[in-house]
């Protein structure tokens, strides 16, 4: 009776021990997710060609990010996505860490009104 107990409770903390690793992968993504679309919109910014702002946010972002880069006259959006699955059991679960950040273009001419 015991041993059955005992593989039970094992299970469970094996659970939760593969669930808190998931949810510091997610925090992890997050966290450099959103560093490298910063990064990216400010290379961006200052004029920047795409492509070494794909690789501005590559090196900061982690491995298999997605980035997205989108200009207009006055601003610059960088995306970056990031696709998260489960560890080990938890392989089948997966979320998707993303973050997209703004600049103002520094070569724009604003209009200012009097």
């Amino acid at each position: 009776m015991v041993t059955v107990e005992a593989a039970v409770v094992l299970l469970a903390v094996v659970l939760v021990l593969a669930g808190c690793l998931w949810g510091l992968a997610v925090g992890d993504s997050q966290l450099r997710v959103d560093d490298a679309a910063g990064l990216a919109a400010r290379a961006a910014a200052r004029g920047e060609a795409d492509d070494r702002v794909r690789a501005v946010a590559l090196s900061a972002a982690p491995d298999g990010a997605r980035v997205v880069v989108e200009r207009s006259q006055s601003s610059v959006a960088v995306t970056v996505v990031r696709t998260v699955t489960g560890p080990g059991l938890l392989g089948r679960l997966s979320t998707t860490v993303r973050r997209r950040a703004v600049a103002a273009r520094e070569d724009a001419v604003v209009a200012v009104s009097p």
